[in-house]
């Protein structure tokens, strides 16, 4: 067959192509006792149409895919071929049901080789996506069984499958599509001699699966962040820096962003209104003024509906001094995340504290986390939160150079590979010269993704002029995160040697 001449289509299965099926049918289980009687193709078309996909070159009948809908937790379990069968041959299809049961695959022998199983394969996951069905389940025969029957259960022999020690085409075939084998099936269909009646219970997870119980409170599968890449300069007062912030929210708030995030230190200009010259006592004033913010920020979150990370401002409590991002949710709700590592001249200059808690926020907008500047350069942070099943870490900073810029910049874009999410990152522009060590900074905000084909092919969702007052919209596919993580050409979280090494957090998360 010359590839040249093949013309194939996908569609669904028609009463007219009964013939072409019945002689596949015929081929294929010539040993387990041919074709499916006309009526009972026939009312599986009516009962479930867009479950039967078939794959067509020109006139020739290449390959079919078979499909009905079941209740999970019933063929999730012990079950044989015979309890899919009513009356007269009757395929049982359940119109209620929360999950697909793929009854058969079959590829004309003239067209192996070309893939098509995957073909169908792909069209059962994505229709099984589309009625936001749980899973896809199936009894898979194991046809090379009998070759080693005498010398090894069907266990062990699963496992030699597995292990790709053994070639199976059924059950080989299945496990490279991402099924997984969940228990073996005892007289399964007693008449397959091959497989000994044994099959093995297969299910792929639908992962995009959401309970109907569930819909009105679940997640937004696309969520649009806004990064505002602020300008330091010289303020009069509070309120006039403030009103400088209300302008920002406003305009996210405008393009309908669900977060804003603000740079580590926005609210540095303040420090000009003291004596700059004495570091310590400079912060320490800064400081004075956190509650205000933290409370005027929290309202502009619920007045403009959209949820709020603060940057990041200093916090005292007692004599210690902390560097703290807020989370100021729609809702009126104020979480917060300390920074953990703090920088040799936060350390020297500004005596500040590490925190020592570490978490993931639930948003109506997806889980994010926070890494406040150089806490995004400790990969374990990172990872402990993706264990948390974070969707977007964001990374509020400030640099003064463009060498402290890109240690940012690198290690956060490799958080969003290793740990399949989004990374964002914002900082400040501009000048303050009256402030000491904050006269000069360095940023080029930015939107990172993984690595992969759903993504730019940089891996950079988007990002602003370097050094320019701009603000920064990104919209991000969760859902792609929840494939990717699953499905995608890596699987970094997966894949991880747990037998091997694991990371711990040695207090209570």
């Amino acid at each position: 067959m010359r590839i040249e001449d093949m013309h194939l289509v996908i569609r669904n299965l028609e009463h007219s192509d009964y013939p072409k099926l019945q002689a596949l049918m015929d081929q294929v289980y010539e040993d387990i006792g041919g074709s499916w009687p006309e009526h009972t193709i026939n009312t599986l078309i009516d009962d479930f149409p867009e479950g039967q996909i078939c794959v067509f070159d020109g006139d020739e009948l290449a390959g079919i895919a078979l499909s009905v809908q079941v209740h999970y937790d019933r063929f999730s379990n012990p079950h044989s071929y015979d309890d899919l069968i009513g009356k007269r041959m009757t395929i049982l299809n359940a119109p209620e049901g929360d999950a697909l049961y793929g009854l058969d695959v079959l590829i004309h022998p003239d067209y192996r080789g070309f893939r098509l199983g995957r073909r169908l394969y792909e069209a059962r996951k994505e229709l099984c996506r589309q009625y936001n069905l749980r899973a896809i389940l199936a009894g898979g025969r194991i046809p090379n069984y009998y070759k080693y029957a005498a010398e090894m259960t069907a266990s062990a022999y699963i496992g030699k499958v597995r292990q790709r020690e053994i070639y199976d085409p059924i059950l080989t075939f299945q496990l490279s599509n991402n099924f997984q084998v969940k228990r073996l099936l005892g007289s399964y269909l007693p008449e397959d001699t091959k497989s000994k009646g044994y099959a093995t219970l297969l299910e792929w997870n639908n992962i995009l699966f959401e309970p109907e119980e569930s819909v009105i409170s679940s997640r937004p599968t696309r969520v649009r962040i806004g990064a505002v890449q602020w300008q330091m300069r010289e303020v009069e007062s509070v309120e006039e820096l403030l009103q400088q912030v209300e302008y920002f929210v406003d305009t996210l708030s405008d393009y309908q962003s669900d977060f804003a995030l603000f740079p580590e230190f926005f609210n540095a200009p303040l420090m000009g209104l003291t004596d700059p010259s004495n570091q310590t006592e400079a912060i320490r004033f800064l400081a004075g003024f956190t509650d205000r913010f933290r409370s005027e920020m929290s309202h502009l979150a619920v007045s403009y509906n959209i949820n709020i990370i603060t940057g990041s401002m200093p916090l005292l409590e007692g004599d210690s001094l902390y560097n703290v991002s807020y989370l100021c949710r729609r809702d009126g709700t104020i979480e917060e995340q300390r920074k953990l590592h703090i920088t040799p001249h936060e350390r020297r200059d500004w005596v500040i504290k590490g925190g020592n808690q570490l978490k993931v926020f639930e948003t109506d907008a997806g889980r994010v986390g926070i890494l406040i500047c150089y806490d995004v350069e400790f990969p374990e942070l990172a990872r402990l939160l993706s264990d948390q099943d974070m969707d977007i870490l964001l990374v509020p900073f400030w640099t003064d150079t463009k060498n402290g810029y890109l240690r940012v910049r690198h290690c956060a874009q490799a958080r969003a590979i290793e740990n399949e999410c989004y990374t964002v990152i914002c900082g400040s522009v501009g000048n303050l010269p009256s402030v000491e060590s904050l006269d000069v900074q360095y940023a080029q905000s930015a939107v990172f993704s993984p690595s992969d084909f759903a993504f730019p092919h940089d891996a950079v969702m988007s990002e602003t002029t370097p050094n320019t007052e701009m603000i920064m919209f990104s919209d991000l596919d969760l859902d792609q995160i929840r494939v990717i993580r699953n499905e995608g050409s890596v699987t970094n979280l997966k894949d991880r040697r747990k037998d091997l090494y694991r990371l711990h957090w040695r207090h209570e998360m």
